[in-house]
């Protein structure tokens, strides 16, 4: 009788004890301080040359960000079952680019301020640069050049030939 009330003990502490154990051991991974992924700036330019190719050609200096939709940007979470990814930043054009793509007659480009840029990408987008922008470059370069149909801007400073780019896309 003594051994079936031990079993029952253990039984029960194991009941209660695991889902408290799991619960302590997912806030404490939770609130661990990390370096933030989605605040960290990259500067390779092999994934956007990639991504962006058919678009824009070859970029040779960047700083952006790429991270899911829906982080909070506030270090670790509890993954989420959205898997849209953003890319956000800025980059360098081989010379003449920005200029060929916004004399484009298809194209309509216009002022374009800069909306939702990150606080870490900032300094790399000069506040002086003229912005210009295409809704129907925007279309056409992300739906047909693309060949997926993501959200998104790219902006021009023709001086500079520097493109801002902020898109949206599944990840897959």
């Amino acid at each position: 009788m003594d051994t079936q009330r031990g079993l029952g003990r253990r039984r029960l502490l194991l009941g209660l004890g695991a889902p408290l154990l799991l619960g302590a051991a997912g806030l404490g991974y939770t609130l661990w301080p990390e370096e933030e992924a989605s605040e960290k700036v990259r500067t390779d330019v092999a994934p956007l040359n990639r991504r962006f190719w058919t678009a824009l050609g070859d970029v040779s200096e960047a700083h952006w960000l790429g991270y899911g939709i829906d982080e909070s940007g506030g270090g670790r979470s509890v993954p989420r079952p959205d898997s849209r990814m953003r890319l956000v930043g800025v980059a360098r054009l081989k010379q003449g680019t920005a200029s060929r793509i916004m004399r484009d007659p298809a194209h309509h480009f216009e002022e374009g301020p800069l909306e939702g840029l990150p606080a870490p990408l900032k300094p790399y987008a000069p506040s002086s640069a003229a912005w210009k922008q295409s809704l129907t470059y925007d279309k056409v370069a992300l739906e047909e050049g693309l060949g997926v149909v993501p959200s998104g801007t790219f902006r021009f400073d023709g001086i500079r030939d520097l493109v801002y780019f902020d898109y949206v896309f599944l990840y897959t």
